[in-house]
């Protein structure tokens, strides 16, 4: 496999073909903020907090730095007017559905206190909706337990019914979850399957 070289924020980096946007960066030590990113799972690009603006053929555009292959002679920028005020936005977006969880932090790197959206109704259960629970539960354990159900604003995180018994053992997704939605609904499983014992009452 061969090499190609780009250049991200004025830097010329070298780096294997098939690797992203992402991975050049990092090796250059360039900061992209993620949140659905993870080394050991496939690009997802969900959360698009990663985005940054390419420069091919004369043309600009924005792409998300986690799916985007690298090529010879791309370039890169990872701050720029329009960039930063897309993550501004999406963190906006996630704080008002999910107010707990990495992206908080990112928030205060941009000056982002509080959200100017509606706040979702369930603060007991936050969700980022970053999917890592259900992509690690899927490609590295392949138990297929926990999968995502509804569409749009109604879209959620949920343990499939059936299999999600393996979930009360297993718990291996609880490190990628910095939210806490996955460690809430596998707790809700264990209320529900193990109810605390009552003293019988004599007859």
């Amino acid at each position: 496999m061969g090499t190609v070289s780009l250049t991200i924020d004025g830097k010329t980096i070298q780096i294997e073909e098939g690797k992203t946007v992402l991975h050049a960066a990092q090796k250059a030590g360039i900061e992209i903020p993620t949140l659905c990113h993870h080394d050991q799972l496939e690009p997802y690009g969900a959360c698009r907090l990663c985005m940054v603006e390419i420069e091919k053929n004369n043309r600009k555009k924005l792409v998300a730095s986690c799916c985007y292959p690298v090529e010879n002679g791309l370039i890169v920028r990872t701050k720029t007017d329009s960039v930063d005020k897309i993550r501004k936005m999406l963190i906006e977006l996630l704080l008002s559905n999910c107010p707990s969880g990495e992206h908080v932090e990112m928030a205060k790197k941009y000056g982002i206190t509080q959200s100017r959206f509606k706040q979702a109704d369930t603060p007991e259960s936050p969700c980022s909706l970053c999917g890592l629970c259900v992509r690690y539960c899927n490609e590295i354990k392949k138990e297929h337990a926990v999968c995502f159900v509804g569409r749009g604003v109604d879209r959620a995180v949920a343990l499939v019914p059936g299999v999600s018994d393996v979930c009360k053992t297993c718990r291996a997704c609880f490190s990628v979850c910095d939210a806490g939605k996955i460690v809430y609904l596998v707790d809700m499983v264990q209320d529900i399957s193990c109810p605390p014992l009552r003293p019988m009452k004599k007859q």
